[in-house]
């Protein structure tokens, strides 16, 4: 998986696939960026050959080398046996938005199958069905991603509106905003209950933003037909969220922004030609959790952004693990934590491949970039559920 690879993410969906055929294989973190170790079959070489992945068949006295090497314990890799697949569901509005998401593009990109499931489904319990959970771009505020200053008249926002209301009214709530949070809540207990869960821009901080506003009102007249609270900032309720915490709301509606935990304006000022997050490097021994989630074949990956763009260092509750930020500034676009038994991992921004993803612009081509560091990232999120847990040191 270092830069020979041909397809880096075609290589995760080889990976995926035999563990969904109930088989099992290695993943040697750190070793050639992070190599997967598979028995040699003929029907999994023709995979590989078929879906254009680099592979390299090894003898038996290679193969012991490459272990022995890995297991050095002056070298910081490490071997993490994977043996169980996650069952995966993405969590996606019905409708169809003018964005694409970026897991959706990876997963399918890559042949990792996936279940879509929505707010009803959720608060019917289905994710007991599921093991690991990526959220779409949602904003669980109730505020449809504060557009109503840019596209408050577009059709599509229109119809998001009315889908949102319709089903709040359907499950007997008053406010999208009070139905989002019940979401909410239950995709906190999925975590606590030993759950993974992934999501990237604008789901990252409404998670916790409408964790910590159950006691107040920060949506204006135009998103749920009343005035938001003027004491909001006053009544967060930062005991119950995972990952954020002493943050303020923007309260104004017609400000794109939720909060200042995203220091989108920061990073605009950077600029797209230097604006590059640096992974950290983990010890693979002692933390291969960590470490599997940034398995790269480079440490400098480019930034990008989204609604939510990063997040700002001291906004991060202590608990919390960062994966990825700008080098010399306070700017986090990575992060990981525990909640209970489970996990949750907030990777800030829209699409990896395409810096400033706008609305109405078409979805990214990966086979374009087969090689996408940032995509890779994405990836490495689906299959690290799979290690043999007596490895997941944390």
């Amino acid at each position: 998986m270092d830069a020979v690879q041909t397809d880096h993410l075609k290589a995760y969906g080889i990976a995926y696939r035999h563990l969904l055929n109930n088989r099992e294989l290695d993943w040697l973190l750190n070793y050639r960026a992070g190599a997967f170790m598979f028995n040699y079959s003929d029907d999994l070489a023709n995979e590989c050959k078929t879906n254009g992945v680099y592979f390299e068949p090894l003898s038996g006295t290679a193969t012991a080398q490459v272990y022995a090497e890995v297991q050095d314990e002056t070298k910081n890799m490490e071997l993490v046996h994977l043996e169980k697949v996650a069952k995966i569901a993405v969590y996606v509005p019905p409708n169809a938005l003018p964005w694409d998401d970026a897991v959706q593009l990876a997963l399918d990109y890559a042949g990792i199958p996936y279940e879509k499931l929505w707010d009803e489904e959720v608060l019917q319990d289905k994710l007991k069905s599921y093991d690991w959970l990526h959220l779409h771009h949602e904003d669980f505020t109730g505020q449809y991603g504060k557009f109503f200053g840019t596209f408050g008249a577009s059709p599509w926002y229109l119809q998001q509106k009315k889908i949102n209301e319709d089903m709040a009214a359907k499950l007997g709530f008053k406010k999208v905003s009070d139905l989002k949070r019940s979401v909410v809540k239950k995709l906190k207990e999925f975590i606590a209950n030993g759950g993974f869960l992934f999501t990237m821009c604008s789901a990252t901080d409404t998670f916790d933003i409408s964790l910590a506003t159950e006691n107040t009102d920060i949506a204006d007249v135009m998103y749920d037909g009343d005035p938001y609270d003027q004491l909001a900032n006053s009544r967060l309720d930062f005991s119950q969220t995972i990952a954020f915490q002493n943050f303020k709301i923007e309260l104004n509606p017609y400000v794109y922004e939720y909060s200042d935990i995203d220091p989108t304006n920061d990073i605009l000022m950077v600029g797209e030609y230097s604006d590059y997050m640096n992974l950290i490097d983990f010890s693979a021994k002692i933390d291969p959790v960590p470490s599997m989630l940034t398995q790269s074949h480079t440490n400098l990956v480019k930034g990008f952004l989204g609604q939510t763009s990063g997040f700002r260092k001291d906004k991060l509750k202590p608990s919390v693990t960062v994966l990825a930020m700008n080098e010399g500034t306070d700017l986090v676009r990575y992060v990981h934590g525990n909640f209970g038994r489970g996990t949750f991992t907030f990777f800030a921004g829209h699409d990896p491949e395409d810096y400033q993803h706008a609305v109405g612009d078409p979805p990214t081509e990966l086979s374009r970039f087969k090689n996408s560091p940032g995509y890779r990232l994405i990836l490495n999120n689906v299959l690290f559920p799979a290690a043999k847990k007596k490895k997941l040191k944390t």
